[in-house]
């Protein structure tokens, strides 16, 4: 059976597919696949954008994988199965008095993938959810079962929390997490030019800040959240709010219209200005996880760059100039978060204190020239690519990126030397 990701732009047809339901299993699903010469690959959700899941040899579905082994309120620590997806993992949290520290707009992704991939949400004092890991559970290349940890093999602790795959399968996490709290939410529109001029202001001043910007618009959504105790009282969206902004306007509505924009390009402009007229103010309060993430109906396309702070207001300018001065219809808006930087080896925030841009095209549109002046101007900013979001670059270029590149493939070749976790991308990006 043919497997694809949730954007459509990976498939694969493995030779084997199998659904490990202990961490024994999957080292009997690794060893059968050297046995038989197969590549093995882990694919979590599936909402990587780019080919770190694809598994044209041996496929493991962690669904099983899926359990809380341990939970110690007092301290924090929460050990969950890899295939644990964020949305169940969040209200179990709850029933304990627990949230993950920080979550990213999308919780339909399974805790190993995340932490894989080094899935992030927004607010410069936040790390990825990879900074969170305090142990991990792999098996390796031999099928043996290593647990690393920072004080227990902390070299391939430090690879394996954005490890893109490349260094075996993750059974289990060890999370820390912080007692259950809130989020008061402000959107609001402001003027892009305003904007451009307070950003760093308003990225220090709230505990967690984004912005949505469609290029063909001057006005961009802002997202401000505040950090509340878990027992502060509770202000939810009504389910009316909820049905006209993320239903209609954001899912229903826009996937309407960008079928008409797929057909008319030159609508694309006012398409993008009438949905962002449509979209409301909002303010409430509600416990965190419904709040950090929103559904994502409308299938899209995804690239992402890690840039440094000073280099973000320069380079967005550069990409509205751009979209003034040519035809291109851009029918998905930036995203703009901040992300603090971190000690992870493959982390796109490594020793960096980042400014994170996702840009997006609807996916039935093309979207490779908009992606290829994307990331000349963002790269050309000292920008690293998310690794679960599409991108051109290739190790050759990833390699002075990241200064401890060839740390990462020397733990790599301790793990896996016959390279059963390979895949193509991850011989795109890491080597043969």
């Amino acid at each position: 059976m043919t497997w694809q990701n949730w954007a459509g732009t990976e498939r694969a047809d493995p030779a084997r597919v199998v659904s490990p339901s202990s961490t024994q299993e999957v080292c009997d699903a690794v060893r059968a696949a050297v046995r038989d010469g197969l590549g093995v690959k882990a694919i979590g959700a599936g909402h990587s954008f780019s080919g770190a899941a694809v598994a044209p040899g041996v496929q493991l579905r962690p669904d099983r994988l899926d359990a809380v082994h341990e939970v110690d309120r007092a301290s924090g620590l929460v050990r969950v199965g890899a295939g644990m997806p964020l949305h169940r993992l969040n209200p179990l949290l709850a029933e304990h008095g627990l949230a993950l520290e920080i979550l990213g707009d999308i919780d339909r992704q399974t805790v190993g993938g995340a932490v894989s991939t080094g899935t992030h949400g927004s607010g410069e004092r936040f790390g990825s959810i990879s900074t969170q890991v305090r142990a991990l559970e792999l098996v390796v290349g031999d099928g043996s079962v290593v647990t690393c940890s920072p004080t227990q093999r902390p070299e391939l602790f430090a690879a394996a929390r954005v490890g893109i795959g490349a260094l075996g399968v993750m059974t289990s996490v060890t999370l820390q997490c912080v007692p259950l709290y809130a989020l008061h939410a402000v959107d609001a529109k402001m003027p892009m030019e305003q904007l451009l001029e307070e950003v760093d202001e308003l990225a220090a001043t709230n505990d967690h800040f984004e912005l949505f910007w469609f290029p063909h618009t001057s006005t961009a959504l802002t997202r401000r959240f505040e950090r509340l105790p878990g027992d502060a009282p509770l202000r939810p969206m009504s389910t009316l709010a909820r049905l006209l902004d993320d239903e209609i306007a954001t899912n229903v509505g826009l996937e309407a219209l960008l079928r008409v924009g797929t057909r008319v390009p030159r609508l694309v402009p006012g398409i993008t200005s009438l949905v962002t007229r449509a979209i409301s103010a909002r303010d409430f309060t509600d416990l965190a996880p419904r709040v950090f993430a929103s559904r994502r109906d409308v299938r899209f396309r995804e690239g992402e760059y890690f840039v440094p702070r000073d280099a973000l207001v320069p380079a967005l300018r550069e990409l509205w100039r751009w979209v003034e001065e040519h035809d291109e219809p851009v029918s998905f808006p930036f995203e703009i978060r901040f992300v603090r930087s971190d000690d992870i080896w493959l982390s796109p925030a490594y020793e960096r204190e980042s400014a994170v841009v996702a840009f997006h095209q609807y996916h039935r549109m093309p979207h490779e020239r908009w992606f290829s002046v994307c990331e000349d101007v963002l790269g050309a900013a000292g920008g690293r690519p998310h690794w679960g979001k599409m991108h051109r670059l290739d190790a050759s270029a990833l390699h002075p990126l990241y200064p401890r590149f060839d740390d990462v493939l020397a733990v790599r070749d301790e793990v896996d030397p016959g390279r059963v976790f390979a895949n193509p991308y991850l011989e795109r990006v890491l080597g043969p």
